[in-house]
């Protein structure tokens, strides 16, 4: 199998059952007429464009890559095409406000047409990937003036955004920025300075592109203090903007995708809010974008499932202990094998885990903007939070750790360029270093989330994990929660611990890593104890309760071993 197919069963198990969305949006004004019959449909129609349109350009687009022509980027053959029939099926408007020409759907909705976006052609993905987050800070920030000018285009998907930030001196630590904007005519500002890997920062898809650039005004404070946001076209009135692609960085992986040099010489840019507080601003962006950075983790995960899956169940090497019922052949296929097995519950266990997670992550965010009740938006927003740095780094590392497991599976010829399991395993370590790397993800998640006593997520979070070890009890997965609650309170034992570390500060920046994969681990209890329970009583079958069964049997041994490690 080299050919990607949208796990639509798993997604609908996630909407319907996990999340039981239907009931959420009853109540949320904004989708009260949504059901899951409706929402099935969009998964449907997403489903079908990401296999028919984009998986057949994913390896053809990795081996002719991208080119600079005369300044412009030219993407892979096949991928303008796909972009205009992106655009003219309404998929960039989908969880816009209808009042600014979208269609109104959930970010749940959104999420599941990212995965199969991201599963089915990562590098082609990339462009329209934080097109969302665009319109949001465009949204809030811009004047009416540049609503009006900019806002259809992002919605319709006919301008297509970039996010510059990064320089040569100024990685992830922003502050150090030196791209500078003076004031110029009409209220608007001359932007100066160099910005790299800038995804999508050049292509010939859209009608135009739209950058949002960090930079600083004269007399601006030093460090973060000092940097504003501006909206830069590339054209202004049908006219270059003085912004030039200097050059095309050459990656390890996903290569359809235009990763940039860009020079703004005089390019005239306005300013997006208040002077200064451009940081703010951007992270309204940045924050939507580390969720789909994970659904990237999870889509490279997905689709490593299915291919070591497909191959497993084919290919035939000596005889398994114990023989499938009924062989008779010198060989068994590999996926027989106990040590293939492993792998391959792994693989299924960990990417269901994720969507399970994901999904719920954005379901939350819909509460949190949606919900007219208070009390219920601040609980779903400070959840939502504490889960975006886990699902960011998190699924990234598992895409990359289960695409390398299942190119095991194939032995040798996986390390082949003519099986795609090699591209995957290239494009997917990017991901782990995108919107902050993941190391800067588990000091949020510690020192933001979790170490505060007063942390509304971190109390939400044990809550619905005691909550659900509650409803194991007296089941046959009462043992699961009862080894989930331990974990748990040794969990909570450790964060009490680092708070009292004032002697050493060093030491929750030691110890977070570690504690982001126990973090991880717990909500993959409770996500498995939850599928398990859910299975059981609406009387779905027992394959989740199998795969539950692995997961603490397997898998969740490790949370232990890291608060070990963290605490050591």
């Amino acid at each position: 199998m080299t050919h990607y197919r949208a796990p639509l069963d798993d997604m609908r198990f996630v909407i319907e059952h996990w999340l039981d969305a239907e009931q959420d949006w009853a109540r949320l004004p904004a989708f009260a007429d949504l059901d899951h019959a409706l929402a099935a449909q969009v998964l449907e129609e997403a489903a079908r464009f990401a296999e028919d349109r984009l998986a057949p350009l994913n390896t053809p687009g990795d081996r002719q890559g991208c080119r600079l022509d005369n300044g412009r980027v030219i993407t892979p053959d096949g991928f303008p095409a796909a972009y205009r029939a992106f655009v003219e099926a309404g998929w960039p408007s989908l969880a816009c406000d209808p009042e600014c020409g979208g269609q109104g759907l959930p970010q749940l909705l959104n999420v599941g047409l990212l995965e199969m976006l991201y599963a089915a052609n990562h590098a082609w993905a990339m462009y329209p990937g934080i097109a969302h987050g665009a319109y949001e800070v465009v949204r809030r920030f811009a004047s009416e003036e540049l609503r009006s000018a900019w806002l259809p285009g992002l919605v319709s998907g006919t301008c297509v955004p970039t996010m510059c930030l990064t320089e040569p001196q100024a990685g992830s630590d922003v502050g150090l920025l030196r791209c500078r904007a003076e004031p110029a005519e009409a209220g608007g500002y001359r932007l100066h300075g160099t910005k790299l890997f800038i995804s999508g920062g050049d292509h010939d898809l859209g009608e135009d592109i739209l950058h949002l650039v960090l930079a600083r005004l004269p007399g601006a404070p030093a460090g973060t203090r000092g940097i504003s946001l501006f909206l830069v076209p590339r054209h202004v009135e049908g006219q270059p903007n003085g912004v030039f692609c200097d050059g095309l960085e050459h990656k390890l992986g996903i290569r359809g995708s235009a990763t940039c040099s860009l020079r703004f010489d005089g390019a005239r840019g306005w300013l997006l809010g208040e002077p200064n507080q451009g940081l703010a601003a951007m992270f309204v962006m940045m924050n939507g974008a580390r969720l789909h950075v994970g659904l990237q983790g999870l889509g490279h995960a997905e689709f490593a499932r299915q291919q070591a899956s497909a191959y497993a169940a084919e290919r035939r090497q000596m005889r398994a202990v114990p023989r499938p019922t009924g062989a008779t052949g010198e060989a068994d296929p590999i996926a027989a094998h106990p040590a293939m097995q492993r792998i391959l519950q792994t693989l299924e266990t960990q990417s269901q885990g994720m969507r399970m997670l994901g999904y719920w992550a954005a379901h939350l965010l819909d509460i949190a903007e949606q919900a007219p009740d208070r009390q219920q938006r601040e609980e779903a927003h400070a959840l939502a939070s504490l889960l975006t740095p886990v699902v960011k780094a998190w699924f990234t590392e598992q895409g990359f750790q289960l695409a390398s497991q299942a190119l095991q599976v194939f032995g040798g010829y996986g390390y082949c360029t003519e099986y795609p399991i090699e591209q995957t395993l290239r494009d997917s370590r990017i991901a782990m270093i995108y919107e902050g790397t993941n190391e800067i993800q588990a000091n949020d998640l510690l020192l933001r989330k979790l170490l505060p006593a007063d942390a509304p997520g971190l109390a939400a979070l044990v809550k619905r994990i005691g909550a659900e070890c509650q409803e194991a009890e007296g089941t046959p997965l009462q043992a699961q929660g009862e080894t989930l609650v331990e974990v748990l309170g040794e969990w909570q034992a450790a964060l009490a611990e680092l708070r009292q570390a004032q002697s050493a500060p060093q030491r929750p920046y030691e110890a977070a890593t570690d504690l982001l994969q126990v973090t991880a681990l717990l909500l993959l209890g409770y996500a498995w104890l939850r599928a398990a329970r859910i299975s059981r009583k609406r009387g779905l079958g027992g394959e989740r309760e199998a795969a539950a069964r692995f997961f603490f049997r397997r898998l969740f041994p490790e949370a232990r071993h890291r608060l070990q490690l963290a605490m050591g």
